[in-house]
């Protein structure tokens, strides 16, 4: 395709229209394991506008949205990849949080961030590059996916269940001019302490679960890691105890404050290194519980991987981690594409600290044998935290570059 008609249907990206979308698509919540009501809205969505949709069922009654515009033949496939799940909702928001409203040169409301605004702009792409009428060599599959926040559940699904693409570009928003190519390991894992039951009042033989779930806590606060290190990722591994619920039973019953409670579960996640295991990260912590235990015989601790599906939204998968030639088509497609946007070249090329630390779709899809990377627009915030936003503009040009990477990519003809 020439500059011209390039130009062309760049020229036919509309602001207000993306801005339009992404209020809408934040307008619907969709916390993981409630995604269905936004990609019940994308399948129609997508259908009137001509579009191949395929609405998935990744788990009874929980479905995300996959959408195609056909090639004509003989080019490659290329998957715009956005997550349609959000994360919790913070208690900070100043701002009606289901409320859009712009200001200046940012789109606030809750999961524009993490990932609506990415997610737009893919949608969009598919969207202007139909309007155009130019017919692709290559399928151009948009991907809606859910449960990114819980693992990578719906890319997972897709890399099982198809469609399985040649190449794939995931709109996390890591900012313009950042392509990344490589990610932490994530895994959660639930440690549970148990105790005896007994009753305030009666010394007995109980046992407080609680009080022995705060002595691990406190020695895993100073785990140390078997590793190499990795000078491009200094900051990890690193781990986090992020919930912790203590009661009476199996079902942790929190309203009989006066008995002593008999189970403690602390749930936790540990973002690792490339060439750390699973298996060695649970060798760690138990050499350090194991010492617990030698020092108090009423120390009895069981560790669970993944957390048991009683926590609602438990991330069942590992990510594991990304590390991604920075030479592979797609990456230099991308930051071609944005050069041509932007005027200069990207900002930078594989590791991007400290968004590199955390991890994402990209993982199931490499290792799914799809070679892929991280672009997206930039936002305000930590990602999903009290009054978070998208950028506009960077909403506007990583449209325009996904296009271009589209064009390119989906009419790379294949080998003979």
């Amino acid at each position: 395709m020439n500059q011209d008609s390039a130009d062309n249907v760049l020229n036919m990206v509309n602001e207000q229209e993306i801005v339009r979308l992404a209020s809408t698509l934040v307008e619907i919540p969709s916390f993981k394991l409630e995604e269905t009501p936004v990609a019940l809205f994308l399948e129609s969505w997508f259908k009137e506008r001509g579009f191949q949709v395929e609405l998935q069922e990744v788990e009874p009654g929980r479905f995300q949205t996959v959408a195609t515009l056909k090639g004509t033949g003989g080019g490659h496939s290329l998957m715009l990849n956005g997550h349609i799940d959000i994360n919790a909702l913070t208690r900070g928001w100043r701002r009606d949080p289901w409320k859009p409203s712009v200001e200046g040169d940012r789109l606030y409301g809750h999961g524009i961030a993490n990932m609506k605004g990415g997610l737009t702009s893919v949608i969009m792409a598919g969207e202007v590059i139909r309007r155009s009428g130019i017919r692709l060599k290559g399928d151009l599959v948009i991907a809606c996916v859910l449960g990114e926040t819980q693992g990578g559940e719906g890319t997972h699904y897709l890399m099982r269940r198809g469609p399985k693409p040649d190449m794939a570009v995931v709109a996390e928003p890591f900012g313009l001019g950042n392509l990344a190519t490589v990610h932490a390991g994530i895994v959660h894992l639930a440690v549970h302490v148990y105790g005896i039951a007994g009753h305030m009042m009666f010394p007995g033989p109980a046992v407080n679960a609680i009080h022995k779930m705060a002595r691990a806590i406190e020695a895993l606060q100073n785990i140390e890691f078997t590793y190499t290190p990795r000078a491009h990722l200094p900051a990890l591994p690193r781990m986090n105890i992020g919930g912790i619920i203590g009661g009476r039973g199996e079902s942790y019953v929190l309203v009989e404050p006066p008995y002593v409670p008999d189970l403690c579960t602390a749930i936790i996640d540990v973002h690792f290194l490339p060439g750390m295991t699973v298996d060695g990260i649970l060798a760690d912590i138990r050499r350090v519980l194991d010492s617990l235990r030698e020092q108090d015989p009423d120390f009895k601790y069981e560790i669970e991987v993944p957390p048991p599906d009683f926590f609602r939204g438990r991330r069942k998968l590992v990510m594991s981690p990304l590390d991604v030639p920075t030479d592979e088509y797609i990456v230099r497609s991308v930051a071609r594409a944005h050069e041509l946007v932007m005027g200069e070249p990207p900002n930078a090329i594989g590791t991007i600290l400290p968004k590199s630390y955390t991890s994402d779709d990209t993982c199931h899809l490499w290792n799914a044998g799809v070679p892929c990377l991280i672009y997206g627009p930039g936002v305000g915030k930590n990602d999903d935290e009290d009054d978070s936003y998208a950028i506009i503009s960077e909403m506007v040009a990583a449209t325009k570059v996904y296009i271009l990477t589209a064009l390119d990519v989906c009419n790379l003809d294949r080998s003979p």
